[in-house]
């Protein structure tokens, strides 16, 4: 026979009822042993090998450092010149609808082009050279020339 649903809503309330005062009981508790809540008991120091610890780092190994040996930015990059054209062959051509996808011959990605990036007499199989262009949906080929 199953109980009845009064039952279970008294005993939920004894339990909240339970809950809360064990709550306010370890508040009490904390109140009347409060730890010595200084500011030197939470500070952590951190020594020459990364290992964090709780003693303050001996003075006397102290390393002066001149603020001009610190250098905040990333270093400059170099120059490395103009990059290589990419190589690829054109995969597919819509004559009609101005665009077309190259299938890298380095790493058979292929690449969307439109027909104002290429030349004019370019069709599908051409062999060509091409320049990469991020575009909306990913990287498109520009500068399109056809090599045999």
């Amino acid at each position: 026979m199953a109980k009845s649903v009064s039952y279970n809503k008294r005993e939920i309330e004894k339990k909240k009822q339970e809950k809360r005062l064990e709550k306010q009981k370890r508040k009490e508790e904390r109140k009347a042993n409060p730890g010595s809540g200084s500011l030197d008991d939470m500070i952590a120091y951190v020594d020459e090998n990364g290992v964090i610890t709780d003693t303050p780092p001996d003075p006397i190994k102290k390393e002066e450092i001149d603020i001009e040996d610190i250098v905040v930015s990333t270093p400059k990059k170099e120059d490395v010149g103009e990059p290589e054209p990419y190589k690829g062959r054109v995969e597919y051509f819509d004559r009609n609808k101005g665009y077309g996808f190259i299938k890298n011959s380095a790493n058979m990605d292929k690449y969307f082009f439109h027909i104002s990036a290429a030349p004019a007499s370019i069709d599908e199989g051409d062999k060509v050279t091409f320049d990469l262009e991020r575009g909306k949906k990913g990287m498109n080929a520009v500068n399109i020339v056809i090599t045999d």
